[in-house]
Parts: structure tokens; C-alpha cells; sequence
């Protein structure tokens, strides 16, 4: 009886134990499965009274978001006014948390805020940091006097994040979800995509490759971080979470050609989601050289994937892939439907404005902004200030009597040299009267900017043959400008990871997946290089092309071909020439007008090391004029070579005719000097015949 009770009462232990145990090894599994993504802030500085500053961060629609924290790291004037200052962290416009500055030894502080998950959106989050600094209490006797903000200050530093935690969505069977989690945040800065050939991957599998990655790239959120170019090994599946592997069906490998039904492709391409060790990949393949290619311009064009809901999409002759072609406007409106700008003090408002790499502003381009705003303001203080990539080009004086429609007629000074994207800023001084006297409210005062607010370009192609153009010439108007890359005789993971820089920031700048790329060998003719924009990867002795117009180069091999020599920009010592890498963007040796890149060096290394240079546009801008030097250490040297062209003389004539308002003021003018022209010559006709008549 007393071993019944006992092995009852163990029984009745364990049943009471196990609920408790097993939610707890579930927890567990939960919390392995839980990522975090973090987004670092940037450096901002909050000055003076009622400020702001907004930042944005990114959600996937593939998260399952579980929570959200928000860590700062601040610091603030020593002289703050703690009761008198406050600061309100806004997430998608919602507050979540307000805090006073807290007076401490040191003025650095910290702050860690949970983020409710509810406030979330999928794409795009804003957050904003709003406060009220003061550092100087107001005299009793003088309330209403205007407080000064000279010294108040806020800075948060870029250690500053919010990390979202969140467990992944597994991919759907669509071809569309795919590329969601293929240019997912988490995915490429986790270096968990890929686009791969095949290790004897054809000239023609790598120029549709080449298309792929130049959409994705444009695609890709993270900037500093490339999409891969990769060759196809086995392994490379268990490694990456997102893998388009492209590649005749020929070529396949085993294991892939086991997952696709067989069927003829000689007269149709596709693109088919595969299972491999356990991820699902993207494989485009064809027995079709041109039909291949224009797979390759699907996978470019990003629009047309994201409306794939099917594991597979077949493309036939008749099946419609490019993206629309790039107009480049003359009459570019600013906002869709108006903008509002709400609270007093500063307030500003941002345009970006998109033009193609090649393209500058010329001399007559305009704006025109209408606006309106509130009637409560003190308008000997209140202004608003055009800026264009934050240089102020005029300013006008806020009146009571234009509160209900207000203008402003702008020139943009050409003295500016904007090309490629851009940015209008409209920033208001709205100053309230009394203001030290009055509660500050969130919707007062006002200003609004019109939805016919218009942008007039004039725009020239830039053509000099300058890296301050760059990308132009391998891209003109948004597409690629018949551009053929020779490769060096043999490939190694340096050349992948050198197409990987180049291709990844001329993808960014690509508008279209029209243009033209060829891929040739290190021992191309001169017939496949005519009316060509080249491309020449490799050193002297791996690639002909290099080896051949040596003598053009401005940084020349010496005569063994082991290392770059001086030149009268620059003394090279002979080993350190044997350890740099150059980029060079010399005339074309083949047809005039175009244009030769070469990207060179005596080991692969180097090669790949000058790639960089040109691989993400946070490493473009130290690279000017038309030569660049690259070492082991960091040191980047870049020269101009090529003499300047002297200005041609402005033709008056050409100034006028560009502005039509100029234009029409001179014919009226005209118009006006022949009609008092005319009456002079009646009125002497007139006077004379009288004359005569007196006369007789």
C-alpha cells in the first residue's frame, strides 16, 4: 500500500512539473529564433528653444516584430534649465516618452526606452526627438521677455540606435516574396544573399548576371554594403538565406537540374524557386543565349518581380521585360498634393529631385514656390529661406497682406555645379508675437507649400572624362551606355569581388535595364572594342587590352610589366609600384569620343583594392579627375591629367534665347521701339506736308 501511495505521489509530481517544464524549453526555442536588427542614428545636434530633429528606420514586411528598443546617448549645455526643459521622443509621429535633461556631474547622459511593437509600420518609420531647452529662468518682473537660447544645445551621438526584435517570416512559394527577403535589410547586412555563376560561366551568363545584380543593387537599402557577384559551389546554398543562381541549363549543376522538371528550353527561359539544403533559391536558366539575356532583364527590373505571386515565370520572344524608358522633364513639381509645416520657430521641408548621373543644371533654371501661412505671426521676424543641397539661394520677408498666397521666383545660380540627385529644402522662420508670453501650441502657427510649387531645368550632359562625372560614360540618361568589360585570361574570387564593386554602384545609378553590357576576354579585338565604352579589369600581363595600350595609360607598367613607374604627377618607388592599384579613365584607343576604365594593378589584390574606389558612393567622392592611386594602408591619391579646356565664350545670343522670359520683354521692347519708330516717321511726314502746304 504505503509503494502504491508513493509511486501516486511521484506520478502526481511529474504531471504537476511537466507543464511547467515544457513552455519553458519553448521559451527557449522562441528566444533562439528572436534576430535583432539595430539602426544606428546619426550625429544631430537640437539648438535653441522649441526644436526637432527626425530620423527614419526600416521594418520588413517578412517580421514578426516582437518589441522594439530605443537607446541614446546624449548630451546637453551644462547650463539647462532642468524644470524648464523637456525632450519628447516621437516613434511614427506617436509620443512615447519625455524625460527633463538631468543635472549631473557630467553632462553625458543615457536613456533606454521600450518601443511598443504596435506602433510600427511595415516599409519606412520615422523618429523624431522634439524639445523645449532653456537655460536661463525669466525675471519676474519681466515675464514676457523673449528667453535666450543662445547657449541651449542637445547633441545625440551616433551610438545612439533602436534595435527592432523579431522572429522571420519563412519565404512563401512566390517568386515575389523572395525578392522581398533576397533585399531585406537583415539579409544583406548579414551577408546571407548572392548572385551566382557558374565557375566557367560564359560571357553571356555573366552580362544577364550583371543585369540581375544592377537591379538588385538599385534595390538595396544598405548602402555600404554590396550584393555579391559569387561563383556556384555546393556549400554556397547551406550558407546563404537568399541565392539567385543564373546559368544556361547546360551548365546546371546536378543538384539543381534535379529540382526542375525537364522540359525543352531551347524556346523559353525561367526563373523557378528550388528547395536546397533547406533554402529556397532562385534559378534562371535557359538553352537560349538571347533568351537567357532577357531573363537577365527581368531579374533587373524590379517592378515586374514584385508582381510575381508564382514559384516560376516562363519568358518567351513576346514576353514584355524592360523597364519604362528615363524622360528627363523640363517642369518638375515639387509636391504631389501640398505640404503642411505646423509649430513655430524653424521648420523646414525637403524635396529630393532625381536626375541621371550624367546631367547637370544649366544656366535659366528656375522655381517657383507658393505658399501660404498663418496670420498670427510676427512678421518683422518671420522669413522663409530656399536652400539647394542645403546652400541658400534667397530668402523672403513674411507680410501679413500675401499670408493667403505668397511666392517666390528663384534662379538657380549655376555657380552651384549641381548633377545627378538633388535636394530642395523650404525652411520657415516662423516667430510668433509675445512668444515668451504664450503657451506653445503644435498646430500654431502654420505654413503651407502648394502643390503647384514647380521646378523649371534646363539640364546639359556632363562629358568630360572625369571621375567628377563618374558614372558617365559607362551610363548615360539612367542606362548602361554600350559598355563591354574585358576580363583578365584567368578568374579568381578577386575578379568576382571587383565586378561585385563596380557593377553594385552603377546598378544604383541605373534607371533602366535597356542598356547594353558584353563581356570579352583579356584577348579582345579591336572590332569587338569599337564604338564601345570599355571596361578593362587585370594587370599588365593577365589582360592583352592593358598590356597593348600601356603606352596611353597615365600610370604605365614598366617595361617587364612587374609595376607601375613615375610619372610627372607622382614618384613611384619600384616595389611600392608593384603594391598599388590605379584607376585611369583615359580616351578610348579604339573610336574617338568614347571612353577607356581601367582598373589595374600587378596582383588581383590590387586590382580588386582600386575596385573599391568605385564600389559605393561613400568611397566615390574621394576620387576626382582622371587617375587615382590606392595602397595596402588606405592612402588614395587622385590627380587630374588631362588639361583643362579653357571656358568657351558666352554667346549672348544663346543666354537670351534659353530665357524665354528675357526673350519675351525684348520682343515686346522691340515691338515697342519699331511702333515709336513709325510714329515719328508719320509724325515728320505729317508736319512736313503741312509745312508745304503753308507754303504754297
Amino acid at each position: 500500500m504505503m509503494l502504491h501511495r508513493s509511486i501516486l505521489r511521484t506520478t502526481l509530481c511529474l504531471l504537476l512539473l511537466t507543464p511547467l517544464w515544457i513552455p519553458a524549453a519553448w521559451a527557449e526555442a522562441d528566444a533562439n529564433d528572436l534576430k535583432q536588427m539595430q539602426t544606428h542614428l546619426s550625429d544631430t545636434s537640437l539648438t535653441g528653444g522649441y526644436t526637432y530633429a527626425q530620423q527614419f528606420f526600416r521594418v520588413e514586411s517578412y517580421w514578426n516584430v516582437a518589441s522594439a528598443d530605443l537607446h541614446l546617448d546624449y548630451k546637453f549645455s551644462p547650463l539647462m534649465q532642468n524644470e524648464r526643459s523637456s525632450i519628447t521622443l516621437y516613434v511614427n509621429d506617436t509620443p512615447v516618452y519625455s524625460f527633463r535633461p538631468k543635472l549631473a556631474d557630467k553632462p553625458e547622459q543615457q536613456l533606454d526606452v521600450s518601443v511598443p511593437a504596435s506602433l510600427l509600420v511595415n516599409g519606412v518609420n520615422s523618429l523624431s526627438v522634439q524639445g523645449h531647452l532653456e537655460t536661463a529662468a525669466p525675471a519676474a518682473q519681466n515675464a514676457c521677455l523673449p528667453t535666450d537660447y543662445r547657449d541651449s544645445w542637445l547633441q545625440i551621438a551616433k551610438s545612439s540606435r533602436i534595435a527592432v526584435n523579431y522572429t522571420i517570416k519563412p519565404v512563401s512559394d512566390s517568386i515575389r516574396d523572395f525578392q522581398l527577403h533576397f533585399i531585406g535589410q537583415d539579409t544583406v547586412t548579414n551577408g546571407l544573399n548572392a548572385i551566382a555563376v557558374m565557375p566557367d560561366s560564359t560571357p553571356t551568363e555573366l552580362e544577364a548576371a550583371t543585369y540581375v545584380l544592377s537591379g538588385f543593387a538599385k534595390s538595396n537599402q544598405v548602402t555600404d554594403k554590396p550584393i555579391p557577384l559569387v561563383t556556384y559551389t555546393s556549400d554556397l546554398a547551406k550558407t546563404k538565406d537568399a541565392l539567385i543562381l543564373l546559368s544556361s541549363y547546360d551548365h546546371l549543376p546536378a543538384e539543381v537540374k534535379a529540382a526542375i522538371p525537364a522540359e525543352d528550353l531551347t524556346k523559353k527561359a525561367i526563373l523557378q524557386l528550388v528547395v536546397l539544403n533547406g533554402h529556397k533559391i532562385l534559378v534562371i536558366t535557359s538553352a537560349n543565349e538571347a533568351l537567357l539575356i532577357k531573363a537577365g532583364r527581368l531579374g533587373a527590373n524590379q517592378e515586374l518581380l514584385s508582381q510575381i505571386d508564382n514559384p516560376r515565370k516562363e519568358v518567351v520572344d513576346s514576353t514584355e521585360v524592360d523597364t519604362p524608358a528615363v524622360t528627363i522633364s523640363r517642369n518638375v513639381p515639387l509636391t504631389e498634393t501640398g505640404d503642411k509645416l505646423t509649430g513655430d520657430r524653424h521648420r523646414e521641408k525637403a524635396y529630393f529631385i532625381t536626375l541621371p548621373g550624367n546631367r547637370s543644371i544649366a544656366d535659366a533654371s528656375k522655381m517657383r514656390i507658393n505658399f501660404r501661412y498663418a496670420r498670427n505671426l510676427d512678421f518683422d521676424r518671420s522669413l522663409i529661406t530656399i536652400l539647394v543641397n542645403d546652400t541658400p539661394i534667397g530668402s523672403k520677408k513674411l507680410t501679413s497682406e500675401l499670408a493667403d498666397g505668397d511666392h517666390m521666383d528663384l534662379t538657380i545660380p549655376k555657380s552651384l555645379n549641381i548633377s545627378g540627385n538633388f535636394t530642395v529644402k523650404a525652411a520657415f522662420d516662423l516667430e510668433m508675437k509675445n512668444a515668451g508670453c504664450i503657451t506653445n501650441e503644435d498646430q500654431m502657427p502654420w505654413a503651407f507649400i502648394e502643390k503647384d510649387s514647380m521646378l523649371q531645368l534646363n539640364t546639359k550632359d556632363r562629358t568630360e572624362l572625369l571621375f567628377n562625372n563618374y558614372p558617365y560614360p559607362l551610363l548615360r540618361d539612367g542606362s548602361y551606355n554600350q559598355v563591354t568589360v574585358v576580363l583578365p585570361n584567368s578568374r579568381d574570387t578577386y575578379l568576382y569581388e571587383t565586378l561585385t564593386n563596380v557593377f553594385n554602384l552603377l546598378g544604383r545609378y541605373a534607371q533602366t535595364n535597356t542598356g547594353s553590357i558584353r563581356y570579352v576576354e583579356g584577348g579582345a579585338t579591336a572590332d569587338q572594342l569599337k564604338g564601345r565604352q570599355i571596361i578593362a579589369i587585370g594587370s599588365y600581363k593577365d589582360n592583352e587590352v592593358i598590356a597593348a595600350n600601356n603606352d596611353k595609360l597615365y600610370f604605365k607598367y614598366d617595361g617587364s610589366g612587374q609595376g607601375i613607374v613615375s610619372n610627372e604627377k607622382m614618384s613611384i618607388e619600384s616595389g611600392y609600384g608593384q603594391r598599388i592599384g590605379t584607376l585611369q579613365l583615359i580616351d578610348s584607343p579604339y573610336e574617338q569620343g568614347l571612353g577607356f576604365l581601367a582598373i589595374t594593378g600587378s596582383k588581383p589584390e590590387y586590382v580588386y583594392m582600386a575596385s573599391k574606389l568605385i564600389g559605393s558612393e561613400g568611397s566615390l567622392w574621394k576620387v576626382y579627375g582622371d587617375g587615382a592611386v590606392t595602397d595596402v594602408d588606405g592612402n588614395i591619391q587622385a590627380f587630374r591629367f588631362k588639361k583643362e579646356a579653357s571656358a568657351a565664350p558666352s554667346s549672348a545670343l544663346n543666354n537670351v534665347l534659353a530665357r524665354r522670359d528675357v526673350l519675351g520683354f525684348m520682343i515686346a521692347a522691340g515691338l515697342v521701339a519699331l511702333l515709336v519708330i513709325l510714329s515719328l516717321i508719320l509724325m515728320i511726314r505729317k508736319y512736313a506736308n503741312r509745312k508745304r502746304r503753308d507754303q504754297r
